[in-house]
């Protein structure tokens, strides 16, 4: 793959030289790279771009926290902000994603920690 930093993506040979001459310019070979917003890497794995977009949705968060802590919000509006801030923050290009199980886990175990936080404690014996 080409950019316009002059780097290359060989696809998971070692064997291969670490940089490239075409047309007087020299390529240099990189194990990962940004395109699009996506991680393009050698060995085609998408764990480093999922801890990404969970820190993105950690800092979503984070930086609506006063929100969500309101007592003056009601906990529907609370759910709507997730569904429209955060969320999106972390399902952004997920539709190319192939996904592990425990990448589905991490990613479910962010989202419970962000609802228990909207929502609070529950009281399992009240109805």
């Amino acid at each position: 793959m080409y950019t316009k930093q002059n780097t290359w993506n060989a696809p998971g040979e070692k064997d291969q030289p670490k940089s490239i001459n075409i047309e007087n310019k020299e390529f240099e070979q990189v194990k990962s790279f940004k395109y699009l917003g996506s991680t393009v890497s050698t060995d085609n794995t998408i764990e480093k771009e999922i801890k990404e977009w969970i820190a993105l949705g950690n800092k979503a968060f984070f930086t609506n926290k006063k929100m969500f802590q309101s007592k003056l919000i009601s906990k529907m509006a609370k759910l709507k902000l997730y569904c429209s801030v955060i969320r999106p923050a972390i399902t952004y290009a997920s539709k190319t994603w192939t996904l592990k199980e425990t990448t589905t886990n991490r990613l479910m175990v962010f989202e419970r920690k962000v609802l228990r936080k909207i929502f609070g404690p529950t009281n399992e014996n009240s109805i």
